[in-house]
């Protein structure tokens, strides 16, 4: 844990997640997250907790609040949409303009499916931005901003407009063994935690299992530093 985190201050952490974990334990029970994160107390009484959630594969900056007073100004902050979340997601195909929005509503597809949600014009608002960062054979590299905050956003826009990322197993065209990681990213979060200081800006290093598929599409290489703890 130690070693994912990167970033610390009095109120938060951003740490790296890994794919393949979910940030908190379903109803099922298993390995999650959040169990791990005791060792990043500093000190403090109670263990940070998750000011917000990623999917279990994706990757990248995951923001916690060190203790409740940090927690509910966070959620405050997400809630107004005042943090910036920027993905890198690799994706089948891709868009034929350089970059563009998405406003596709989106509800649950059924109980049974647990957090599986589906277009439909009488859902939720559901709004997200794209840029085009680099083209390779069949694939193209997206940073994506979500404007709202719903399951799985990102990986049903982009399926919904025909250029499903990569790995998507459930949304795209991936087996759902066997094939793939999902190629989705938490790159970045800026995140205005004090009103006397500049945003916090925190970036993630991209995972190897997305390394070649970035390179086909241009990524010349990691050159990212962390933001001192």
């Amino acid at each position: 844990m130690l070693a994912r985190l990167l970033y610390r201050d009095g109120l938060m952490l951003v740490v790296d997640k890994p794919a393949g974990l979910p940030v908190h334990r379903g109803p099922k029970g298993g390995d999650a997250f959040e169990d791990y994160f005791n060792a990043l107390r500093f000190g403090l009484p109670r263990s940070p907790a998750l000011a917000h959630r990623l999917d279990r594969e994706t990757t990248g900056c995951l923001v916690l609040g060190r203790h409740r007073k940090a927690l509910a100004l966070l959620g405050k902050l997400f809630k107004q949409g005042k943090i910036g979340k920027c993905y890198w997601a690799v994706v089948e195909g891709g868009p034929g303009a350089d970059e563009g929005r998405i406003d596709i509503p989106l509800v649950k597809r059924d109980e049974s499916r647990g957090w599986w949600m589906k277009a439909d014009s009488h859902g939720l608002a559901s709004a997200s931005t794209w840029k085009v960062m680099g083209r390779g054979p069949g694939l193209t590299w997206l940073a994506l901003v979500p404007l709202t905050g719903r399951t799985h956003q990102l990986r049903v826009h982009c399926a919904e407009m025909g250029w499903p990322i990569v790995g998507d197993n459930i949304y795209g065209t991936a087996p759902r063994t066997g094939g793939p990681s999902l190629h989705l990213h938490s790159r970045e979060v800026t995140v205005p935690i004090s009103k006397n200081k500049p945003p916090v800006k925190v970036t993630a290093p991209v995972p190897e299992t997305m390394h070649k598929k970035l390179a086909a599409c241009g990524w010349p290489g990691e050159r990212v530093s962390k933001a001192a703890p």
